[in-house]
């Protein structure tokens, strides 16, 4: 039986990089999957290039209204949701701390923390009737190891770490498992806003902050994300997993 077989997952941030990774290899492993991206068209990309276990929708996840509206996408056309992953994020470009305007950092903001608020309020009640369920956000290696052009960044990944493990210990009496990912900086769209340019040179200068000498791909990412939400790591709750090639040792 594939792992995720009969299991409903919505992922955010889905129409690119690391989401794009979880939607196609979560319906691989048997998901009906929600794609969720601002980006509308993106995200009705990826779910026609992975056939009728996939459907679009967009949504801004800053947005209560939008974040509901996706949790009733999915119940609407299957009836239950096992599986929130919060992958949608945000960032300033590689800078000083003093030169991020308050609209980059209060979008920063509601993107990579209050989204998790929204999601939360959500899916806990449509999870504690189903008997239970896993939310993994996609979080960062920047929330356990800051580097300095990021700060802003880096704090609000360092919330989304400790966020995850006081919900995991509060949400643990109804069977819902709360874990994150850290992932060292990757083929994404972000990847030039993370370097402050995308040159042959930044990606040497990034390469060789991680012992196995490679930029994470969607792959590793959605290979963890899976095996967090499979009933493999049933046991396994308020984790901040480092997919990171050694960068955090």
């Amino acid at each position: 039986m594939a792992r995720l077989e009969g299991k409903v997952a919505i992922i955010t941030g889905a129409a690119s990089g690391f989401g794009e990774g979880m939607a196609k290899r979560f319906a691989e492993e048997g998901a009906k999957v929600i794609v969720a991206d601002l980006n509308a068209k993106g995200a009705e990309r990826v779910a026609a290039e992975i056939g009728e276990a996939a459907l679009p929708v967009t949504a801004d996840v800053s947005m209560k209204a939008d974040v509901d509206a996706m949790v009733d996408a999915a119940m609407q056309a299957h009836g239950r949701l096992d599986i929130m992953i919060n992958n949608a994020g945000y960032t300033h470009r590689n800078t000083s701390l003093m030169e991020v305007d308050e609209e980059t950092f209060d979008l920063i903001g509601a993107v990579n923390m209050k989204a998790i608020y929204h999601s939360t309020l959500a899916v806990v009640p449509v999870m504690e009737k189903l008997g239970g369920g896993s939310i993994i956000t996609t979080a960062s290696t920047a929330g356990l190891r800051p580097r300095p052009g990021l700060t802003w960044y880096n704090a609000s990944k360092g919330w989304a770490i400790t966020a995850t493990k006081s919900m995991a210990v509060e949400l643990a009496p109804k069977n819902i498992r709360v874990n994150c990912l850290c992932p060292v900086a990757g083929e994404t769209g972000m990847l030039g806003q993370f370097m402050g340019e995308d040159t042959p040179e930044k990606r040497a200068q990034f390469r060789s902050s991680i012992p196995l000498g490679r930029l994470s791909t969607p792959l590793d990412i959605a290979n963890a994300a899976l095996w967090l939400a499979s009933s493999e790591a049933e046991f396994i709750t308020g984790v901040a997993l480092e997919v990171d090639g050694g960068r955090c040792i």
